[in-house]
């Protein structure tokens, strides 16, 4: 039986370490589709498009597929529940982030019929809008396409 592939490990890995870190798990994310990017804002709106547009660009989701756009969409906003600790919102609250991401797609179950899922990951630091007071962050958000 295969090994099922863990979207939402190889999601927060591919955000938090460097590429030397992450050439160690190569066999790992050859059985996915994945990439990678940096965000930093006081506005949520910037992060989502930050992320929505690595996942076009990388052909990790087709741009004129609703659904596709719909749960990335989706995962973007749990992950962001994690680095906001349940409170989606930044500037509007007096604190910035600055962080990196990842986009993760693949099939995590045995079953053909359970389909493709995404899994979008942050790590980095959030905190008031002054150089040296943020700290550390992560978030991670599943969703079925």
């Amino acid at each position: 039986m295969p090994q099922q592939i863990k979207i939402g490990k190889l999601a927060v890995l591919a955000a938090s370490l460097t590429e030397e870190e992450l050439s160690g798990f190569a066999d790992h994310f050859n059985q996915v589709r994945c990439c990678q990017g940096k965000a930093g804002s006081m506005d949520v709106q910037k992060i989502i498009a930050a992320v929505e547009t690595a996942a076009k660009r990388n052909g990790i989701i087709k741009e004129n597929v609703y659904r596709e756009t719909h749960a990335l969409y989706h995962a973007i906003l749990e992950g962001l529940h994690g680095v906001t600790r349940g409170q989606i919102g930044v500037g509007t609250m007096m604190r910035t982030v600055g962080l990196r991401f990842s986009v993760v797609r693949g099939r995590p179950y045995d079953h053909p019929g359970e389909g493709e899922w995404l899994a979008v990951a942050f790590y980095g630091t959030i905190g008031a809008p002054v150089k040296g007071l943020e700290h550390e962050t992560c978030g991670l958000g599943i969703n079925h396409i």
